[in-house]
C-alpha cells in the first residue's frame, strides 16, 4: 500500500452547517434541573446559552481556515487513513514532537500551544527550544478513518505514530500526551530508542490502593474516590455500551455539546463555569470537531477497546511530567518517580486542569520546552 502523504484539508459541506443550525433551532429541551448548581449535570440555562451562541455566532469556517494553514494531511497506515496537522518550525534544528490528544479532547485544542512550540522566537522564547509539531487524530476521531473492526488499541496506535513520524522524515522524536494520549505516549515510551527519545506526560493515572504519605497524595486519592463515586458515568457507558450512547450524540448536537461540557466543568481550572477558563469558541471548536465529523460513536469505542486491557509499559528513555492543579488525577513527584525511574523533570504548574493546552497554552508550551530541554 502507498506510503504517500496526501493533503487532506478541512472542508465541511455547507449543507452540514445548515443542518447543524436547523437542529439547534429545533432542539427539544428537557425540564430544568431541580438544583441551582451543576450537581445534576449541565444546567439548562447554561446549555441554552451555548446553543444560541453556536447557532448564531460561532464561525466554523474561520476555524477551518486556521486549521487548513497547518498542512492538514492524511496517510494510510494499517489500512486506516490517519489525519494530522503538521506545524513545521522555521528553526532548522527543531526537535520533532508528536502530541496525542485524549477523549473528550481534540487535536484542535493543541494548536495554540503547537504554534508557540514551533516558533519560540516569535513568542519571545529561545529559538533553541523549537519543535516540529505533529498533531495526529486518533482512529475514530476527527478526520482520521473510523475503524470497521476491533483492534485499534493504544499499542497499535503508538506503532502507527512511529510509522507516521518516519514518513514525515523524523526517525527520532519526542512524544507528549495526557488522558488517552497518556496511554499512547506510555506505549511510545516503551518502544523507546531509536525512534522515541523521551516522553512528557501531563497526567498519570492515580488508583485506589496507592500509599499516601502526605497531604498532596491524600488529595490525589480523594480525587480518585470522587471520580469513581460521582463522575464516572460517561466512562462506564463508553466502556460497556458505546454504540448505545452514539445514537443520542449523533442525532443531537446539543446532546453532544452537553456530553463534553459536563467534563469541561468538572476538570477545567475555572471559577464556576468553563468559559472562565476558555472561550465559547474554544469549546465549540472541539464540539464541532466531534459533531461535524460524526465521530461520537467511533471515538467512544476507545474505552470499550482498551480500558479493561491496557497495561502500562516500563520506560527506559527519559520521562518529563507536569502536574496541573485541577486535573482529574493529582500525582506527586514520589508517585511519578516510582512509576518511572527515568524521571528527568517534574513540575507543579500554578494553573490549569485536564485540558492544559486549551486552558493555559503558554504554560503548557513552556512545560514542554523545559521538560525536553535536556534531550536535545
Amino acid at each position: 500500500m502507498s506510503n504517500a502523504i496526501r493533503p487532506h484539508p478541512f472542508a465541511i459541506p455547507e449543507a452540514d452547517l445548515d443542518d447543524l443550525r436547523q437542529r439547534l433551532a429545533r432542539t427539544r429541551w428537557p425540564d430544568k434541573e431541580t438544583v441551582d448548581d451543576w450537581s445534576q449535570g449541565v444546567p439548562l440555562a447554561r446549555l441554552r446559552a451555548l446553543a444560541d451562541y453556536w447557532r448564531d455566532r460561532h464561525d466554523w469556517r474561520a476555524t477551518e481556515t486556521r486549521l487548513n494553514a497547518l498542512e492538514p494531511s492524511s496517510t494510510t497506515i494499517g489500512g486506516l487513513d490517519i489525519h494530522f496537522l503538521h506545524i513545521r518550525s522555521p528553526e532548522p534544528d527543531a526537535l520533532p514532537l508528536v502530541i496525542t490528544h485524549g477523549w473528550s479532547g481534540s487535536s484542535v485544542e493543541n494548536v495554540k500551544a503547537a504554534r508557540m512550540l514551533a516558533d519560540p522566537r516569535a513568542h519571545g522564547h529561545d529559538p533553541a527550544d523549537a519543535f516540529h509539531v505533529v498533531l495526529p487524530s486518533m482512529p475514530g476521531f476527527g478526520l482520521t478513518g473510523k475503524p470497521r473492526e476491533p483492534g485499534w488499541t493504544p499499542e497499535r496506535i503508538a506503532h502507527a505514530w512511529v510509522e507516521l513520524m518516519r514518513r514525515l522524515g523524523y526517525d527520532g522524536f519526542v512524544a507528549q500526551g495526557g488522558d488517552w494520549g497518556y496511554s499512547i505516549t506510555n506505549e511510545l515510551g516503551g518502544i523507546g530508542l531509536p525512534a522515541v527519545k523521551a516522553v512528557h506526560f501531563n497526567m498519570l493515572p492515580v488508583v485506589e490502593g496507592m500509599e499516601a504519605r502526605d497531604a498532596q497524595e491524600e488529595e490525589g486519592l480523594r480525587r480518585v474516590r470522587d471520580f469513581k463515586e460521582n463522575q464516572s458515568g460517561y466512562q462506564l457507558m463508553q466502556i460497556q455500551t458505546p454504540q448505545t450512547i452514539a445514537y443520542a450524540l449523533t442525532e443531537s448536537p446539543v446532546g453532544q455539546a452537553a456530553w463534553l461540557l459536563d467534563l469541561y466543568w468538572r476538570w477545567m481550572d475555572h471559577d464556576g463555569d468553563p468559559t472562565d477558563a476558555v472561550s465559547m469558541d474554544d469549546i465549540l471548536d472541539t464540539v464541532d470537531w466531534y459533531w461535524l465529523t460524526g465521530t461520537a460513536g467511533s471515538s467512544a469505542r476507545i474505552y470499550w477497546e482498551s480500558m479493561r486491557t491496557f497495561k502500562e509499559r516500563e520506560i527506559a528513555v527519559p520521562v518529563a511530567f507536569s502536574q496541573f492543579p485541577r486535573d482529574l488525577h493529582m500525582a506527586s513527584r514520589r508517585w511519578v518517580q516510582e512509576r518511572y525511574p527515568t524521571l528527568m523533570y517534574y513540575n507543579e504548574v500554578e494553573k490549569g486542569g485536564h485540558y492544559p493546552a486549551m486552558e493555559q497554552p503558554e504554560m503548557f508550551a513552556d512545560e514542554l520546552r523545559k521538560g525536553f530541554r535536556s534531550v536535545r
